[in-house]
């Protein structure tokens, strides 16, 4: 009896609990595309192929690939703290 009355109780904040269950998922997808290493590692990738195509010199290609080793290392450092 005494979980009916509490759930009767709350059923006004019913609205509102839903409303943070769905802000909590919007913000973990959100999290999840932003340390995603797969776009890093095709971004290394199609870096590459412009230096071997001469599309890009040494220099712009040794600052742009620092860049991304960078962002992959957090993107590697923030998954373990956060498990997969």
């Amino acid at each position: 009896m005494a979980g009916l009355l509490t759930h009767l109780a709350t059923l006004p904040l019913a609205p509102v609990r839903g409303v943070a269950w769905v802000m909590e998922r919007v913000v973990e997808a959100a999290e999840d595309e932003a340390y995603d290493p797969a776009p890093v590692e095709q971004e290394l990738a199609r870096l590459e192929q412009q230096l071997l195509a001469g599309e890009i010199d040494e220099e712009t290609f040794d600052r742009r690939e620092d860049e991304l080793l960078d962002r992959l290392e957090e993107i590697r450092d923030h998954r373990r703290m956060t498990g997969p």
